[in-house]
């Protein structure tokens, strides 16, 4: 029996800092709305083999959270357009506890594996022909999506069981992949590690300048002073590594003429980007930093990289930052501030 997915394609967004950490953050991304279609889909046998189906709903993924009225939902909607996209009518009973059902839908906190893709948000088996049915057959379903999301991956499940491929109508459901929003999560700032792990790769673009290896000594003493915990503000036991192809790098610090968030070329800038899978409009987790410095004294390049991964490691506020990046003067930018733990 063929398995299939629905795909979850989070949101991409970013977040993006000019003179402080905070200033609003920029974020962007779009879902592709699609209306049903209009075809109807030719008469064909009903592979169930009969008009009403029983289903159950088994819950390990949120006991506290009541799945039955999404589940219901998804089963009216395949009742009321199954004879128009399925080309057979179907009719469901839904008895969340039955003994013996046709279908049972489980929501789970993850799916182990479904046609070797990584991440699905459900799965099911395409139902095509009676040879298929071997009753119960089993739907699972993420449990940590939102109402809407968790309404639409269920639909797109159930024309699975109904013999709908991911070229079927309406593509408005059962399209491969679509945006779909999560629960509300913490936001990358309420993190005490906004990443994924610690471990972060660093990428170092230095040739705009004359002493590319006094800019890289002083880009280590920043990286070597979070390393060692920056006085207790981000966790221990994080780790930095340099790269030679940018593409692979998590941080990357280049040099610019011109900074990408402000007129001129003084000074610095940094820019995260990650996911907001809550849809929100604040990042819950950080892919990638992105630090630019403009026309600084190479003695001041430390700080200001060690002041963008303060931003970071989600730090918005003055008092966030470890002691030598608040209030600095022009003289404590350009000392050796990383021996002040």
């Amino acid at each position: 029996m063929w398995r299939t997915l629905f795909v979850a394609a989070l949101l991409v967004l970013a977040g993006c800092a000019t003179e402080a950490p905070d200033n609003g953050a920029e974020t962007g991304g779009s879902a592709d709305q699609r209306a049903l279609t209009s075809e109807q889909a030719p008469d064909r046998p009903n592979p169930w083999g009969e008009r009403e189906l029983t289903v159950a709903i088994d819950n390990t993924a949120n006991e506290s959270r009541n799945f039955r009225p999404l589940v219901s939902d998804a089963l009216d909607f395949w009742a009321n357009n199954s004879t128009r996209f399925a080309g057979f009518s179907i009719d469901y009973r839904l008895e969340p506890n039955a003994s013996n059902p046709d279908i049972v839908v489980e929501f789970v906190e993850n799916i182990e594996g479904c046609a070797n893709v990584t991440d699905p948000a459900g799965c099911a088996p395409y139902v095509n022909h009676r040879g298929q049915v071997s009753r119960p057959i089993s739907i699972e379903v993420v449990g940590s999506y939102s109402n809407e999301s968790t309404r639409l991956i269920l639909k797109h499940e159930l024309g699975h069981t109904l013999g709908l491929n991911h070229s079927a109508g309406p593509q408005s459901v059962m399209a491969p992949s679509s945006p779909l929003t999560s629960l509300p999560r913490p936001n990358a700032t309420e993190r005490r590690l906004p990443w994924t792990d610690a471990n972060f790769t660093v990428y170092l673009g230095a040739n705009a300048t004359d002493d590319p290896a006094a800019v890289r000594e002083q880009v280590r003493h920043a990286l070597d002073y979070y390393a060692r915990g920056a006085n207790g503000t981000v966790p221990e036991r994080v780790s930095f590594e340099f790269v030679a192809n940018r593409s692979e790098a998590e941080v990357v610090v280049s040099l610019a003429d011109d900074l990408p968030c402000r007129s001129g070329d003084t000074g610095s800038c940094g820019r995260v980007r990650g996911v907001d899978p809550d849809s929100d409009g604040a990042l819950e987790r950080y892919d990638s930093l992105r630090i630019t410095l403009g026309d600084i004294d190479t003695e001041a390049v430390g700080w200001h990289v060690g002041y963008w991964l303060g931003y970071g490691f989600g730090f918005e506020n003055d008092s966030d930052w470890p002691a030598p990046f608040r209030d600095a003067t022009y003289d404590d930018r350009r000392s050796e501030w990383w021996e002040s733990e």
